[in-house]
Parts: C-alpha cells; sequence; structure tokens
C-alpha cells in the first residue's frame, strides 16, 4: 500500500539531509586559524566574532539549530574580518552575514520541499530545514526580493498562525 503521500516527501527530504553540519562548520573555523569558544553572553546576544583575536564566541545556551545557525554567521563575519555592528558599515557587514547565512543553510530544493511539506508553517519548515526563525525568515526576505527585483511587482506574503 505503501507510505502517505505527505509521509513519503518527509521521508525522502530527510534522508537527503543538508552537508552543512556543525561539526564541518567547527572545522571551518579551525581551517581559518579560529577558536570556537562558548561563555554566557548578555540576553539576546547569541554569538560574536573578535578579528583582533581570532575568536568566536558562542552563547553556552544555544540549542543545535541556533548553534548551527550562529556558527555559520560568525564564520562569515570572520570571512570578511568584519570589525563590529555599531556603524552603517557595521549594518551592512550584519546584513551580508544574515543573508549569506541563509543562503548558505538552506537550499532551494530543501525550501520548497519543506514548504509545501508544511503549506508555509513557517516554524515547522524552520525545525525540519535545521535553522532558525529567524534565518529562515531572512531567506523568506530573499526571495521576495528576487521575486520584486525580477517582476517589479511586490510579493504579498500571508501572515501564518500557529
Amino acid at each position: 500500500m505503501g507510505l502517505p503521500r505527505t509521509w513519503t516527501r518527509i521521508v525522502t527530504w530527510k534522508a537527503r539531509r543538508r552537508t552543512t553540519d556543525i561539526d564541518t562548520l567547527y572545522a571551518r573555523a579551525g581551517g581559518m586559524g579560529l577558536r570556537v569558544e562558548e561563555d554566557c553572553l548578555p540576553r539576546g546576544m547569541n554569538g560574536y566574532y573578535c578579528d583582533a583575536l581570532g575568536l568566536i564566541v558562542l552563547h553556552d545556551k544555544l540549542n543545535a539549530r541556533q548553534r548551527l545557525c550562529t556558527l555559520q554567521h560568525e564564520l562569515i563575519h570572520a570571512h570578511y574580518h568584519d570589525t563590529g555592528c555599531g556603524s552603517v558599515i557595521g549594518l551592512r557587514a550584519e546584513l551580508r552575514a544574515r543573508r549569506e547565512t541563509a543562503l548558505t543553510l538552506i537550499s532551494p530544493v530543501e525550501y520548497r520541499l519543506a514548504e509545501s511539506t508544511y503549506d508555509g508553517e513557517a516554524y515547522s519548515m524552520a525545525v525540519e530545514l535545521g535553522v532558525t526563525m529567524q534565518v529562515l525568515k531572512d531567506y523568506q526576505t530573499l526571495l521576495e526580493q528576487r521575486v520584486t527585483s525580477m517582476t517589479g511587482v511586490r510579493m504579498a506574503v500571508p501572515a501564518r498562525t500557529a
């Protein structure tokens, strides 16, 4: 008889999980000559990168999805040797890091499959994609900007409630 269609899609999708995992990111940090440490950080701060010390600090209370997304984000700051986010240049660096994090951690094929499987429900999509809600929202913003730039028409994204 087989699995219901939705289950088949979920099983197929789970079998092809992403290649960007936390171990790969830690190895990438080491390859860049960076140390990654954990510490108790102020509320609302998941991590930071210090270029002068070649150091990434992650909050010690992050869950697996938060840790993956935060480390990827800070590795992008490290790649560009960003020095902070308290200026216009820093704000641009922050936006770039958020954009590149979303593009690195979410593949278009996996996004479309998750969107179809969960009927666009954001939290379930984020969990299935292994990213935070913020990274998912950043990816959706990029999609909206791409559609707008290609068509000149702003895409209406319906708000989903749980």
